[in-house]
């Protein structure tokens, strides 16, 4: 039986009979595929971190800023597959109802209710973001605005105009990380918005590599993301160049006195790092490996894309802490 912490580590698979026995929160879970919300709160968590030593630091607003983070990420992922199942592109098969729960397709929940959950979790994140605007001022209001635009257009049109994958690298880096710096001490720093980009990296590794996957059926129904763009090899060598870039600009940060020597922790990933790439190196198999989980299938190269993310993201708030602890 899926539970909320399932629902918070994986993006389940469940039927109608299964939908009936869970609870609201749980049922929303699945809906806003939670399980990737873990990139949103390590963007945040990140300045949140580097905040913290500052003079003008402050929990409260730290806290109301993840909170609508979290929530603006979770409308945004409602909106998706609301947006995508009224055009029709998720019918007949697609990609988005063949892995996970899609609600809507699965006839899990009507488009009124659907509707409900999309304008429930608006409320949180504008509740959040009016509460920092009212508290913080000054620039919240235009990172509210850009954080806002995206949650309502990346679906339509940016996705279907190869501008969804650098709207990620914008919102989970400069705007997420270096947003929740500023809300949480009340000023901007660009070496801290320049380490949010180089994390994320690895969330945009992972929306190019969904995006793999779904080549073939993107660019049959005319959705134009930068891997329908590049052509299939060249997007895997653009995921593997960002893996790699990754390494390199944490060690160049660290070289120049930016940021503690204890942020190469992430070096420890390397090894994971080089498997990746290596999967990157191959075509998508065919049929899915006798090995590999069945609930994912057919995700391949954003699943292993994921995963890597998953450990670079624990490290590299490890590293962090680390260095803050040392001084």
């Amino acid at each position: 039986m899926t539970g909320f912490l399932e629902a918070l580590r994986t993006v389940p698979r469940v039927d109608a009979a299964q939908w009936e026995q869970l609870s609201l929160p749980t049922r929303w879970a699945v809906a806003a595929r939670a399980s990737v919300l873990l990139m949103t709160f390590t963007s945040a968590a990140l300045g949140g971190l580097l905040a913290l030593r500052e003079p003008g630091f402050d929990a409260v607003l730290w806290v109301l800023a993840l909170v609508g983070l979290l929530a603006a990420h979770a409308t945004n992922n409602l909106i998706n597959d609301y947006v995508d199942s009224a055009r029709g592109v998720d019918r007949d098969n697609y990609y988005r109802a063949r892995y996970g729960t899609h609600v809507l397709e699965n006839g899990l929940l009507s488009r009124r209710a659907m509707l409900g959950y999309i304008v429930a979790t608006a409320a949180v994140a504008l509740a959040a973001g009016a509460a920092v605007v009212w508290l913080r001022g000054e620039l919240s209001v235009p990172l509210m605005l850009a954080g806002a635009f995206f949650v309502l257009f990346y679906t339509w049109p940016l996705k279907y105009l190869g501008l969804g994958e650098p709207a990620v690298l914008a919102v989970w880096g400069p705007l997420m990380t270096g947003g929740a710096y500023y809300v949480a001490c009340g000023a901007w720093s660009w070496p801290v918005a320049l380490l949010g980009t180089v994390y994320a990296l690895g969330p945009t590794t992972v929306i190019f590599g969904k995006h793999i996957d779904k080549l073939p059926a993107d660019a049959a129904k005319g959705i134009r993301t930068l891997p329908v763009i590049l052509g299939d090899r060249q997007a895997r060598l653009w995921v593997m160049g960002m893996i790699i870039l990754e390494f390199l600009l944490v060690g160049a940060l660290v070289l120049a006195n930016e940021f503690a020597w204890t942020l190469l922790l992430v070096l420890l990933n390397v090894p994971a790092a080089r498997k990746t790439i290596e999967v990157l190196g191959a075509p998508k198999p065919a049929e899915r490996p006798a090995d590999y989980p069945d609930e994912i299938w057919p995700l391949w190269f954003a699943h292993h894309a994921f995963v890597l993310n998953r450990r670079f993201s624990l490290l590299f708030l490890a590293g962090l802490l680390s260095g803050l602890l040392l001084g």
